[in-house]
């Protein structure tokens, strides 16, 4: 079980010169979309966080979407203290990724510094760019004569010192994403995203850097359709730096979106989404429809990768479908909607816990019969109905969680689904109270009793 709602694309690398770059597709729509990576991030832990995985997803949909870490930054080769990329660097490491992803052309998608890297990418290599959508950027930072919107030196001076004394903690999250900060849980979690994508002294450095690069002189040349988005109330980079990318880049559009989170994972994240599929595709998809109480479920095949490789590809894959069969029989009987499939897993939603609690009995029954084991997780929440039939929703990724947790056999579920099924005859064993990632608290876990 995994905790996006679609599994995390595998790691690769890609080579320039002697660097390797981790980086990531995930989708398989007619445009490539390329998200530049900054100084915070880490491809394969940011699939834990849900609004994190959920922005990609969306991405994801609008277009085969690539991801990378920098040099130097998360599961990309390490760099010296002294020796991190200059921006003409990270232009072949940005040419790298793509040839290596097979993405002749592609929408650049640069957040922070990364708008710097895009304006320089569209502007060498135009017939590469098919259009720019700059997040929370900047052509420059340091202010100087002809720049009076830019920050003074004494700013830097006190960023360095906020940065070597509490990088990785709350008070650096909060500077960036001060919508999460009202969450422990979310908020430790991406201090420890910030920890592992690179250290106190890396991330002095890459700032350094980034304060004397300037890239004003490019923004005229620019020749790709350009979105300019930016958060009114950001602190890291001020909104004025933003009008002055769309004032400078010709035909270029600037949204202003309420709020004061500097990544795209916080609040913003589906709004921004939502511009950026407007933007490429030319219409923007109503996502939610409804919202409703409704109790979901996920199933997942345990030791499936194992019992492929001894039964081998064609009568595994006569196993596999006669257990899907089975599966939707179950979601049919107990009256349940089936949603999606989740890699050898299903999702599904019910009107009420017992029916979900029953249907999975009922599945673990199906698959013993063909010599399989099954775990099932059950939450009930409310769930936001999209228009292309799928879920979403805190609600969906709390029972990812929990069927994460299900063991071999087992009917797993939250503590939300206890009061709800009082007098079904359903009995429980307590499994005490877990963490689950990316959801505040400590959540009750039970098991399914008699299975």
């Amino acid at each position: 079980m995994i905790d996006s709602m679609i599994d995390p694309p595998p790691t690769r690398y890609a080579r320039s010169g002697d660097v390797h770059l981790a980086y990531q597709v995930v989708g398989d729509g007619p445009v490539d979309l390329v998200l530049f990576g900054t100084l915070v991030s880490h491809v394969e832990m940011i699939w834990e966080d849900p609004a994190a995985a959920e922005f990609l997803e969306r991405l994801a949909s609008v277009g085969r979407l690539i991801i990378f870490d920098k040099r130097g930054v998360g599961m990309s080769d390490p760099v010296p203290a002294d020796g991190f990329p200059t921006l003409e660097e990270r232009l072949e490491d940005v040419k790298a990724v793509m040839d290596a992803a097979d993405a002749n052309d592609a929408v650049l998608l640069g957040h922070s510094e990364g708008t710097q890297l895009s304006v320089m990418f569209a502007t060498t290599y135009p017939s590469r760019t098919r259009a720019l959508v700059l997040i929370g950027g900047y052509a420059a930072i340091r202010r100087g004569e002809d720049y009076p919107i830019g920050r003074s030196d004494d700013v830097l001076d006190r960023l360095e010192r906020r940065v070597a004394r509490a990088w990785g903690t709350a008070e650096s999250v909060e500077l960036v994403m001060p919508s999460v900060i009202d969450n422990p849980a979310r908020t430790e979690w991406w201090a420890q995203f910030f920890r592992r994508s690179t250290s106190p002294g890396a991330a002095i450095t890459q700032i350094r850097m980034n304060w004397y690069s300037d890239v004003r002189d490019l923004l005229p040349l620019v020749q790709a359709p350009t979105l300019v988005l930016h958060a009114r109330d950001e602190r890291w980079v001020l909104a004025s730096a933003g009008r002055f990318l769309a004032d400078h880049i010709p035909g270029a559009r600037f949204v202003e979106l309420p709020g004061a989170d500097h990544l795209p994972y916080g609040e913003l994240g589906p709004r921004i989404a939502a511009e950026v599929e407007e933007f490429v595709t030319g219409s923007r998809h109503s996502v939610i429809s409804d919202r409703i109480l409704a109790t979901v479920l996920f199933t997942d095949i345990v030791g499936s990768t194992e019992r492929a490789a001894s039964e081998g590809d064609d009568r595994w894959r006569r196993l596999l479908e006669s257990h899907d069969r089975d599966v939707r029989r179950q979601i049919d009987r107990f009256g349940g909607t089936h949603v999606k499939q989740t890699g050898d897993g299903f999702l599904a939603i019910f009107d009420g816990p017992a029916k979900a609690i029953r249907c999975g009995r009922a599945i673990h029954g199906a698959a013993r019969s063909h010599g399989l084991e099954v775990r099932v997780g059950v939450h009930t929440g409310e769930v936001e109905l999209r228009d292309d039939d799928d879920v979403a929703g805190i609600a969906v990724h709390i029972a990812a969680r929990v069927a994460a947790l299900a063991r071999a056999g087992e009917v797993l579920v939250s503590g939300a689904v206890l009061p709800l099924v009082v007098g079904s005859g359903i009995e429980f064993e307590d499994r005490g109270r877990e963490a689950l990632k990316g959801v505040p608290g400590e959540w009750q876990l039970l098991e399914v009793a008699g299975i």
